[in-house]
């Protein structure tokens, strides 16, 4: 039975958040070591293990999780959700958790951006002015034309943009499609085109980052598993603006363990798209 209790959607969302700010930390650690497609391939591994696992235990089993009237939808959604997590944790090895983050935390403004053209949803000039705010962050960030300009704060900025992408895909599959299919679909397609790219690349790991890739493995299928309960028992719109305390969450995992600074420039691109994003959901709910 579908509820709405917002406080344990709450603090669903936040263990969420702290779940996958500490799976971003391991990836940097074994992606700095080893390559991301094989990081990622073993990780989608344990990710399609699990969909299947939830499936065979619904109504009709695998077989009627995996049944969807738009197949080539489905497998270009799993796709590009894999591509999206290698670009990321690319991200994080080449700019660290904290700019890492602070970038892709504009893909809620991306989604409302692009949900015009790809969804045929009305945009209205208080989202547009949102969106112009936001992206007048990520400038702050990126500091376009300085000369400590880093062209690599571009990496996560495609990870969110592809990211923004999915999303909308998942709304638009969600017309015809429920949402088991589709959490289905995002784990096997991921796990099929990541063996495609991963096993070229396989090499040998240490036992303790093999313990590590097992916590990695695990943290995912647990975020995974805390954000299906999180939108299970609360509404989407009332847990959503709390999943901006993964930036948090990750730059203190950056700053703590891997010794990263947080520059001022970062710090105010970040509360200025954060806001905007915010708004943004803010909106959203009050229109829905």
């Amino acid at each position: 039975m579908q509820t709405n209790n917002v406080r344990l959607g709450v603090i669903l969302m936040l263990l969420t958040t702290i779940v996958f700010a500490l799976q971003d930390g391991i990836s940097r650690h074994l992606a700095a070591e080893y390559n991301v497609y094989l990081v990622v391939m073993v990780r989608y591994w344990f990710f399609a293990g699990f969909v299947v696992t939830i499936a065979s235990r619904g109504r009709g089993g695998v077989i009627a999780t995996a049944k969807t009237r738009q197949p080539l939808l489905q497998m270009f959604r799993g796709i590009l959700l894999a591509l999206e997590v290698c670009v990321m944790v690319s991200g994080f090895t080449l700019l660290g958790l904290v700019e890492g983050h602070a970038v892709f935390a504009c893909y809620p403004l991306l989604v409302a951006a692009l949900s015009g053209p790809v969804l045929g949803e009305r945009v209205g000039w208080r989202r547009w002015a949102a969106i112009g705010v936001g992206f007048v962050g990520v400038t702050i960030i990126l500091q376009p034309g300085m000369s400590v300009f880093d062209p690599l704060a571009v990496v996560p900025l495609l990870a969110a943009i592809m990211f923004a992408l999915y999303a909308l895909l998942t709304r638009f599959a969600a017309r015809q499609d429920s949402t088991a299919t589709s959490f289905f679909w995002t784990g096997t397609a991921g796990a099929v085109t990541m063996t495609l790219l991963g096993v070229w690349f396989w090499e040998t790991m240490s036992a303790g980052d093999w313990v590590w890739m097992a916590t990695l493995c695990m943290t995912g299928v647990l975020g995974h598993w805390l954000l299906i309960r999180c939108y299970e028992v609360a509404e989407a719109s009332a847990v959503q603006p709390f999943a901006y305390f993964q930036l948090v969450f990750a730059a203190s995992v950056g700053v703590v363990v891997f010794g990263e600074t947080i520059r001022l420039n970062v710090a105010l691109g970040t509360i200025v798209i954060v806001s905007a994003g915010l708004f943004t959901l803010w909106r959203e709910r009050q229109q829905g």
